[in-house]
């Protein structure tokens, strides 16, 4: 299988380094097709903020800024800007779903600490 470049500001020798899970592209895959939009992406993102100093931000998004990095799983788009790929490198983002936890989960191996609510970390 072999992942195209669609957008000028990749980086094709250097990839966002982040992975998605097999259940999380098909539930992004399925988000996505229920907005009825085949411009979105999921961009993730590292903000200033939540308890340990940064905090995750996953959100779907049509734009392309420069600097993105840009990851395809299967045919869903993953892109991280310039500024968060180094706190992202490596991490693993996967979907839960079971009765004690539901959502998005972040692996990073880049966080030194973080705290109980997942969303956070140093």
């Amino acid at each position: 299988m072999t992942t195209e470049a669609h957008t000028e500001s990749v980086e094709a020798t250097a990839p966002s380094g982040i992975i998605l899970s097999d259940v999380a592209a098909v539930k992004v895959k399925a988000l996505i097709e229920q907005e009825g939009r085949d411009d979105l992406r999921l961009r993730i993102a590292v903000q200033p903020g939540g308890c340990s100093g940064l905090r995750y931000q996953l959100f779907f998004d049509e734009r392309s800024l420069d600097g993105d990095v840009v990851s395809d799983f299967g045919g869903v788009e993953v892109v991280v800007d310039r500024m968060s790929s180094p706190y992202l490198a490596g991490a693993t983002i996967d979907f839960a779903d079971r009765i004690d936890a539901q959502g998005f989960t972040i692996d990073n191996p880049n966080a030194q600490n973080s705290c109980a609510c997942g969303d956070s970390f140093h």
